[in-house]
Parts: C-alpha cells; sequence; structure tokens
C-alpha cells in the first residue's frame, strides 16, 4: 500500500513544471504630458516634481476612446504574438487593474470580448492589488501553470489614472507621479526546472490602508477607519456606492496619500522581500542579473539599489518617462529591458513590488 502511495505521488510530482514567461508586450498612449504642463492647471514646476519623485513626464490616454480595457487588450495582443500563440490558445485571464473600466464587471471579462475570444468562455479573474497588482497576477499564474491546470495564462497590468486625478494644487502630491499604460505577459510551462519562475513571496499589512487610498465611492458611508480618518460626518447621503454632490463639493472623491509613510514603509519592505526571494533559493544580492521594481517613485528605487548594493545597470527604470503606472509598471519595464537587451538567455531576473494596501511582493525569474 505504502509502494502505491509513493508511485502516486512520484507521478504527481513529475507533472510539475516550472511556469515562465513566453511573450510580453505593452502598450502607452501617444500623448505625452510634461511636468511643464501639469503646472498649468496646478502650483508645482518641473524642478518640484523631478526633485521629488524623478518624473519628467507621463503618457494620458485618449478620453471617450481608449479605457483601462482596449490599452490592456493592445498590450495584450503584443505579448500573444511574442509568445508565438493565436489568442485562441489563451486559456485563462489574469487582470491587474486599481481603474477598472467599471465597478463591476471587472476587466477581466471586457478585455475577452475586446479580444474576440468570448466562444472559448474561458475563466477570467481580476486582482485588485495595485502596484503590486501584477506580482500577485504572476503568483497565481505561477501555480495554475506548474499544477497543470492552464498553459497559456493572460497576465494583464493596465491602468487609466488620468481619469479620476485630482488636476488642482491641493491633489498635485498625487497627481504629478501616476501615469496611464498597460503590460502584458503569457505564462507558460517549461520543462527545465532549473529556468523559468523560480520562486514568489506575497505580503500585506492592512494596518494603515487609509494612507494610500481612494475612499469614496464605496460602500462604507463614511464608517470605520474612514470617517475617523477623514472626518465624514454622520449624513445618510455619504453611504452607498453613489457618488453624492457632497462627495464633490469635499474633494472626497480622489485618491489620497500619506506620502513620508508610504516612502518610509517602501524602502523597507522593497529590500525584506528581495532578500527573501534570495534567500529562498540560496542566491545573493550579487546574483542579480536585472531589477525591475515598480516604478512607484525613482528615490524609492534608487534607496533600494543602493541598500542591495546594485550598479546602475542592474536595475532598470522608466518612471522618468511614463510616471507611476501601477500594476502596468511591472510588465512594461521589464518588455522594455528585455527589447533594450539588458535581459538575456540565464539572467537572473528579481521583481519586486510595494503598493497600496500596504501589500508588497517579488518574485525571481531564471530567464
Amino acid at each position: 500500500m505504502l509502494n502505491l502511495v509513493f508511485s502516486i505521488l512520484a507521478q504527481i510530482f513529475e507533472k510539475m513544471y516550472n511556469s515562465r514567461i513566453a511573450g510580453l508586450g505593452y502598450y502607452l498612449p501617444e500623448n505625452k504630458v510634461t511636468n511643464d504642463q501639469l503646472s498649468e492647471f496646478m502650483d508645482t514646476s518641473d524642478e518640484w516634481i523631478q526633485e521629488r519623485t524623478g518624473i519628467q513626464e507621463r503618457r494620458y490616454a485618449k478620453k471617450h476612446e481608449e479605457t483601462t480595457t482596449t490599452m490592456g487588450a493592445r498590450a495584450a495582443e503584443k505579448a500573444i504574438q511574442d509568445a508565438g500563440i493565436d489568442k485562441t490558445d489563451v486559456d485563462f485571464i489574469i487582470f491587474a487593474t486599481l481603474s477598472p473600466d467599471y465597478f463591476f464587471p471587472g476587466c477581466g471579462v471586457l478585455v475577452q470580448r475586446e479580444l474576440g475570444i468570448t466562444d472559448t468562455e474561458i475563466g477570467a479573474i481580476d486582482i485588485r492589488n495595485q502596484c503590486t497588482g501584477f506580482v500577485y497576477g504572476l503568483s497565481v499564474a505561477d501555480q495554475f501553470v506548474k499544477t497543470g491546470m492552464y498553459k497559456n495564462v493572460l497576465l494583464i497590468g493596465s491602468e487609466m489614472h488620468s481619469m479620476g486625478l485630482d488636476f488642482n494644487t491641493r491633489g498635485r502630491n498625487v497627481t504629478v507621479i501616476f501615469g496611464d499604460g498597460a503590460g502584458a505577459a503569457i505564462i507558460q510551462p517549461t520543462e527545465d526546472n532549473q529556468k523559468g519562475i523560480l520562486t514568489t513571496h506575497l505580503h500585506s499589512n492592512g494596518t494603515n490602508a487609509e494612507e494610500l487610498a481612494m475612499i469614496t465611492p464605496g460602500s462604507h458611508g463614511g464608517y470605520h477607519l474612514g470617517k475617523e480618518k477623514f472626518g465624514f460626518p454622520d449624513e445618510d447621503d455619504l453611504g452607498g456606492i453613489y457618488i453624492t454632490q457632497k462627495m464633490i463639493d469635499d474633494h472626497l472623491i480622489y485618491p489620497n496619500m500619506n506620502g513620508p509613510l508610504v516612502f518610509k514603509t517602501a524602502v523597507k519592505k522593497f529590500p525584506e522581500v528581495i532578500k527573501e526571494a534570495l534567500n529562498k533559493t540560496g542566491l545573493s544580492p550579487t546574483d542579480i542579473d536585472m531589477l525591475i521594481p515598480h516604478q512607484a517613485n525613482l528615490r524609492i528605487s534608487q534607496f533600494v539599489q543602493r541598500s542591495l548594493g546594485l550598479r546602475d545597470d542592474q536595475v532598470h527604470n522608466n518612471i522618468m518617462k511614463y510616471g507611476n503606472t501601477t500594476a502596468a509598471s511591472i510588465p512594461i519595464a521589464l518588455t522594455e529591458a528585455r527589447d533594450q537587451g539588458k535581459i538575456k538567455e540565464g539572467d537572473l531576473v528579481c521583481l519586486a513590488a510595494f503598493g497600496s494596501g500596504f501589500t508588497w511582493g517579488s518574485a525571481l525569474i531564471r530567464w
């Protein structure tokens, strides 16, 4: 009987695969918005923005023509082509975003429709982990693929921040940071267990959830920490998911951020979760060939680089050109780095992110 159990277990483990990124693609809107252009709407300057964030410009999508879904679809089409498969070969969709087209349904089913693959009726899920959305999605895809459940998982990170920002001086600390864009990957199995996704690590701590958040519209009605932190009065019109005139008048419909707290926490958690992945695989920072950090803030990336002792050529940053595209930032930067020849076969690539929630995560990939 014991031999039978061992035989069954052996067969199961024989079917376990590593997963790999088989295709990549990204999409950026044509419209470039410089710091000087933002200074026309708010009390800021190119010098002020660059000093605090490193950002010089960002992209904004075309209103009423482009959406989070359409940008994600354009990135997905490139990733599918890059992987050498047909769109009908995709057997599962994971869509990460904090700026969906609708409150519901999610963008997963919308991108399925946009790609014209509804006939296959494959599953689709949405991930709401903001800046860490792509890393969380990669970990989910990794589990599906390595167990043999799916063979071609389409993972998308897409954001259209420009539709929900406060273009007044009161909102500048948030507005100057964010841009629009999308990135996508195809995750497939590989029989080479020395390559592909080696390990992923995901964490969260909701203690300070409201310190980087978009509180309204929502179902809380001013209850709990939102009421305590933001002083919502006990009025019936603040409840529910609908936007009220009072929300608009009190500027409660925009994202808010406690910048110092976010920075302080990010520079601690970024290196921790990267070292966690390295320790799991018996590697060290010196083994990293390319670090792709979530493009939150150039100052954060530079701090993490110094703390790990990495050279400039071991880290890829593009926040200067695109701003923070949250869930889209890692797949955009990863694709860009590969296309520029910064990543070659056999390289150890590390992905890491920190964001709202707070959530953070990392992934190690042997290319």
